[in-house]
């Protein structure tokens, strides 16, 4: 009876001990998940700016091609051109201006006076509702009239720099941007006009060949026609002319058989 009494108490240890074991494996799958969703969703917000939401950088190029103008428009109009480019966030893509590449005009002792535009393009991504759009202002120096800045801003559209061009091609519009500048400063009369760069003189130039009388370029189609005409005619006038001096000998020989 004892030994059926210890046989029927044990039976309940063991189910216990199977929930304890299937409660752990849960919890390692659980904790499982857990780590793989949240590394998942971390990559997400890293790289979530790393595809289409990125605003390029003007080229290499295009900013080797601006500061050049944009020093000889400063050493004229005594004003420094710079542009800068952000993301929405105001992140800084690119900067520069007559003093380089890389390089702000904006509070920097070497320029007393500066003209700067500013775009701020935000590239949204495939899955939001939101547009891509862009923002761009032209700021200067304290000496510089507040609506003076507001009209050159306002011309930069003359040259087809309106938002949608800035959300195209926000590199090649910041430094189109940047180039034009110096004309709409001169425009709204902060400044005069940036000299002209006079040509270098080269070597001279060898006079061209004569080109000849324009009659005979011109009419020679019908100086060629009427030369051919001409040799026709005196053709048919020499075939004639011998026809007829031999019609001319016959003819005595002729009548001297029709006497006898």
């Amino acid at each position: 009876m004892a030994s059926a009494v210890h046989r029927g108490g044990g039976r309940p240890g063991k189910p216990t001990a199977k929930a304890s074991s299937s409660a752990a494996a849960g919890w390692i799958v659980g904790l499982v998940t857990v780590v793989v969703v949240g590394g998942c969703i971390g990559i997400g917000v890293l790289n979530g700016d790393s595809g289409g939401t990125t605003v390029p950088a003007p080229a290499a190029d295009e900013r080797a091609d601006t500061v050049p103008i944009l020093v000889q428009a400063a050493t004229s109009q005594g004003i420094c051109y710079g542009w800068r480019l952000e993301s929405y966030y105001g992140s800084v893509v690119s900067v520069g201006s007559n003093l380089g590449d890389g390089v702000a005009v904006a509070d920097n002792p070497a320029c007393p006076r500066w003209v700067e535009v500013t775009a701020e393009v935000r590239y949204t991504s495939e899955s939001s509702e939101s547009s891509d759009s862009a923002t761009v202002d032209v700021t200067g120096s304290t000496d510089i009239d507040r609506y003076d800045l507001y009209t050159v801003e306002n011309g930069l559209q003359r040259f087809g720099l309106d938002d949608d061009a800035f959300v195209d091609d926000p590199g090649w519009a910041v430094c189109r941007a940047a180039v034009a500048l110096p004309l709409l400063v001169a425009e709204a009369g902060v400044a005069e006009p940036a000299a002209t760069p006079a040509a270098a003189p080269g070597s001279p130039v060898s006079p061209l060949p004569a080109a000849g009388s324009d009659f005979w370029r011109d009419r020679w189609g019908w100086l060629f026609a009427t030369a051919g005409l001409l040799l026709l005619t005196a053709l048919l006038f020499t075939v004639g002319f011998v026809q007829r001096s031999r019609q001319r000998a016959q003819a005595p020989a002729g009548r001297t058989r029709g006497k006898a």
